[in-house]
């Protein structure tokens, strides 16, 4: 976009202080978590008080139908540090909302991502949420869940300045805007902390609002796998589901799935996302449209909604073998076919698939690599055949 503007300064922090306070700039809703430790914390104070080089935030000018969000595309770390120095406060780690949503492990192992294990739900949106001044906010942050920070003059907030570049992109339509600030904040945090898969996957969402609850349905942070995983806050990944059934729909088997993504699924889970985006006719996935007239897919999510509450399949399964046995068959007919399951007969479809999952786990090596495609698209055969005969 060779028409956006672009403007450089600085402010006090003291300032931006005010600015948050105010609500003049805000996160978007897919920035990430607060993730810096008290050490990042004290590095970035240390820095300002040595008069270091820090790195400008990035601000971005977001065109609402009620007039103009400032958005922070990026330093929201920093721009957090700098206003809990000023609140005196930082928030426990091992006193927070509980550890940061993830999606279940595909092979049931553990994650080797041990500075994900720390983090927790929690940005600056939560401090504003108590007052709008310091000592409101003060009075609301109790002691076991905040720890008190050493007290820094006026001075230090008067008399030392952070950059910005404030972005004002040539676009004004919700679509291209959307587009423009999930692409450039993308692209900037391909240089710092790596993004989690949530992270990376609502900055997508953030491209279409009303298909957000497609991809990432309330009912699935109550249906987990794996015993071994470490965060209790894993939850079923829908995306995973559709984009496989997407596939599975356009082909008519099971075969091929996925191929030339077995090294990279991200990539073909983001790829499918985009296509539901853009409703392109997709090679891969087809067209959003073609299944869902007019995007409508509500209806669908809400009978599979209901299913899952009427099959009690609200819980932690044992493994991804067993999440995948119960789900690939119930979305796919439920959303994929428009078919309606005959849950009287639930107990005989609990029975067998229970006995399919011992069949599929008595093959040792299924078992240690089950997202292996092979594997992978035997369970989505089994399930589909097994859910189709339990169709009314």
């Amino acid at each position: 976009m060779s028409n956006n503007r672009i403007y450089y300064g600085e402010y006090s922090l003291a300032y931006w202080i005010q600015m948050i306070l105010k609500g003049n700039i805000v996160l978007p809703e897919y920035q990430r978590t607060f993730v810096w430790n008290k050490d990042d914390y004290t590095n970035l104070i240390d820095s300002f008080k040595e008069k270091q080089f820090i790195p400008p935030v990035t601000i971005g000018a977001y065109k609402t139908t009620n007039g103009q969000d400032n958005l922070i595309i990026d330093g929201q770390q920093r721009l957090t540090s700098v206003f809990l120095a000023y609140i005196e406060r930082f928030p426990k780690k091992e006193a927070g909302t509980g550890n940061i949503e993830n999606l279940v492990n595909e092979n049931d192992d553990d994650s080797d991502d041990d500075e994900q294990e720390n983090m927790i739900e929690w940005t600056f949106k939560d401090l504003l949420a108590k007052g709008n001044n310091k000592g409101e906010i003060i009075a609301k942050c109790p002691q076991e869940k905040y720890e008190i920070l050493d007290h820094l003059d006026d001075d230090f907030f008067n008399k030392n300045f952070l950059g910005f570049a404030y972005i004002v992109p040539s676009t004004s339509t919700e679509e291209e805007q959307q587009k423009f600030f999930s692409t450039l904040f993308r692209n900037i945090n391909i240089r710092g902390k790596s993004l989690y898969v949530l992270e990376s996957r609502a900055s997508l969402y953030f491209l279409n609002h009303q298909l957000k609850e497609w991809f990432n349905p309330e009912f699935c942070k109550e249906i987990s796998s794996s015993i071994v995983d470490k965060s209790r806050k894993s939850s079923m990944d829908f995306v995973r589901y559709v984009a496989l059934l997407s596939q599975y729909k356009k082909k008519g088997s099971e075969r091929g799935i996925g191929y030339g993504y077995a090294s990279k699924m991200e990539n073909y889970y983001e790829t499918y996302i985009y296509s539901v985006v853009g409703n392109k006719d997709s090679i891969i996935f087809g067209k959003f449209s073609d299944i869902f007239t007019d995007k409508n897919y509500k209806p669908y999510l809400d009978e599979i909604d209901r299913l899952i509450t009427e099959l009690n399949y609200r819980r932690r399964f044992q493994s991804i073998i067993d999440l995948d046995l119960y789900f690939f068959g119930l979305i796919y007919f439920t959303a994929f076919e428009k078919r309606v399951l005959d849950t009287s007969r639930k107990d005989a479809l609990e029975g067998e698939l229970k006995n399919a999952i011992n069949d599929i786990k008595g093959n040792g090596l299924h078992t240690k690599s089950p997202a292996c495609l092979k594997y992978l698209r035997e369970r989505i055969f089994k399930s589909i055949e097994i859910y189709q005969k339990y169709l009314n």
